[in-house]
């Protein structure tokens, strides 16, 4: 037997032990059976190789071979990955369904890009060019959206001998480079080891926000670009829904989703649903700019892990090319609960509730494959790369260790509240337990770019919900009617705030998505009447009155106005200020 081929000894689920692989190294892919299932060896001791394998492992028995392939678990990175729906380990769904039918038989295997395919390469680079890693040889029209840039992969740095336009598949070689151990032929496609972070030039604080279009977010608990984020809550509590709105409406370039261990009607969801969004910032399908990886809650455990570092080295590549770039996890949770079984399977120590003792660890390599760059090249182009994570923790316990190794090394924290969803209040993110790391940053940002009085708007907003949860344990108590009339307007005011400005209907074509600019006049509407209604009653106007006035129906119905009418809002406003200075003092 050579050393290219071992042989199966053990089968304990997913985790199969094989002997005869002298020379094979950790996270080297593997063919397991005849089948030829895909594995990945994840220990090594003396002569047993420990493989988790991403395919069912029935049938697989001691004696049956396990053929090395020499290579890690890799991405091929190249055009085509744009529009594309991918497994855990980048086969492409389409092209096994049309191979196979709707159930993918074990080992099937298709390549990640269509080579079938023809992209017209357009050359920036000349002859006698000086190139290394990451320099841009030239540009593929991918798709409406994305300019997909030809890099010098890494590894390779010389003198272009030849470069062309041309037309051709993936593997059509579009330049030669000299290099100091010979001339190095560079085609459209590479391929990366998912485990390991590419290379950046430097990174740089994050300076700006991801525009989500989502209120609380936004408003008061903001994510920059390049920036990490976490959405934590109990079973239906809206973590996908939530997921699903910042997938479609986040201001990144490129967004990249990755179903981890869901649901599978979720995730049809999700397949069926982007084709048919349009992008707000284009009006062309959301799909021209989204790569998708699906791994259903009913596919190999195994695969789950893999499904996570595929997307984040499909991430980084379009981040290389100077996109500002999105990625959301749903769930994380999932993924832990993997590597919890396969930790199990290999007899580790367990660490707290049966979880890896690296699991923090292997959390954090994650979320710090996040931030923004000097990408590698010449041209110095700043890109970015935030990573959005959902967390399923168990009976909602927030405590639990896959949530507080997330928050370890996340910066914002949208706690979701099953209170605030069995109430209906949806994106159920509890304003009183979340907060963002990012908030100088942003109301930096919207000060300068939206309003000067951003930030004291979003301060004031947020203390009217703070005093109003004071005040809720006292009305608990004695009533409202036992209330100052001060604090029952501040009630009043705290109300309008929560059900008119944090509430959002994702599934309203006017309310799913609001810009900065409209968050901004919305609040502002809410603040005004507060402001305005606290002077009439110091002068003597009735309570109940400013409590009751008309022109307050209006409010509800703002968060419906269209984007292109600010007048409304001021008209809405002044409307109020008439209202007000219409009642009569005593």
């Amino acid at each position: 037997m050579s050393n290219n081929q071992g042989e199966v000894v053990k089968v304990s689920g997913p985790l199969v032990v094989a002997k005869g692989l002298a020379g094979a190294r950790m996270y080297e892919m593997v063919r397991v059976g005849e089948a030829g299932l895909f594995g990945e060896i994840i220990e090594i001791r003396g002569n047993d190789y420990s493989i988790q394998v991403y395919e069912e492992t029935e049938g697989i028995g001691p004696g049956q071979p396990v053929v090395r392939t020499g290579e890690a678990l890799s991405v091929e990175l190249g055009p085509g990955l744009i529009r594309s729906i991918y497994d855990g380990v980048q086969r492409p769904l389409d092209a096994l369904a049309k191979d196979f039918g709707d159930f993918i038989e074990r080992g099937a295997f298709s390549a990640a890009l269509n080579r079938d395919a023809t992209w017209e390469f357009k050359p920036l680079a000349a002859v006698g060019d000086a190139v290394s890693p990451g320099d841009v040889l030239g540009t593929v029209q991918e798709s409406k959206l994305v300019l997909h840039k030809i890099m010098v992969p890494a590894g390779i740095s010389g003198t272009v001998k030849k470069i062309g336009p041309m037309t051709g598949n993936v593997e059509t070689e579009v330049a030669v480079i000299d290099t100091s151990s010979g001339p190095a032929p560079v085609t459209m496609v590479q391929r990366w080891p998912v485990r390991q972070p590419r290379g950046v030039a430097r990174k740089l604080p994050p300076n700006e926000p991801l525009i989500t279009g989502q209120r609380v977010i936004d408003m008061f608990f903001p994510i920059a670009k390049g920036g990490t984020a976490c959405v934590p809550g109990p079973f239906g509590s809206g973590k996908t829904v939530v997921q699903h709105q910042l997938a479609k409406w986040a201001d990144a370039q490129i967004v990249v989703y990755v179903g981890c261990g869901e649901r599978g009607n979720e995730m049809t969801d999700v397949l069926m649903e982007f084709p048919h969004l349009k992008d707000p910032a284009s009006g062309e399908p959301l799909m021209e700019r989204t790569v998708l990886v699906a791994n259903t809650s009913n596919m190999p455990v195994a695969a789950r892990e893999a499904s996570v570092f595929t997307g984040i080295a499909i991430a980084e590549y379009f981040r290389d090319m100077g996109y500002s770039v999105a990625l959301m996890a749903d769930s994380t949770s999932r993924w832990a609960e993997a590597m919890r079984e396969i930790s199990g399977r290999l007899e580790e120590m367990p660490g707290e509730e049966g979880y890896p003792a690296y699991l923090g660890s292997r959390i954090a390599s994650f979320y710090e494959r996040s931030g923004k760059v000097v990408c590698l090249g010449k041209d110095g182009r700043e890109a970015s790369l935030s990573l959005i994570g959902a967390v399923s923790p168990a009976g909602g316990d927030m405590s639990e260790p896959v949530t507080q190794a997330t928050l370890r090394v996340v910066k914002v924290y949208w706690g979701l509240d099953a209170n605030l969803a069995y109430a209906r209040h949806f994106p159920a993110i509890n304003w009183l337990s979340s907060y963002s790391l990012y908030q100088n940053v942003v109301d930096a940002y919207a000060n300068r770019e939206v309003a000067p009085a951003w930030e004291s708007d979003r301060k004031q907003a947020m203390t009217l919900l703070q005093r109003e949860a004071e005040l809720d344990e006292l009305v608990r108590l004695v009533g409202i009617d036992a209330l100052a009339a001060e604090d029952r307007l501040l009630m009043q005011a705290a109300k309008m705030v929560r059900e008119d400005f944090l509430h959002q209907n994702a599934f309203d074509d006017r309310d799913t998505y609001t810009s900065l600019k409209k968050q901004n006049l919305l609040l502002k509407v809410i603040l005004d009447y507060y402001t305005q209604a606290r002077k009439a009653l110091s002068e003597g106007a009735s309570l109940n009155a400013l409590l009751n006035l008309h022109a307050l129906e209006n409010v509800a119905r703002a968060k419906l106005i269209p984007e292109n009418a600010p007048n409304e809002f001021t008209q809405l406003q002044s409307n109020i200020a008439d209202a007000i200075q219409a009642l009569p003092r005593y």
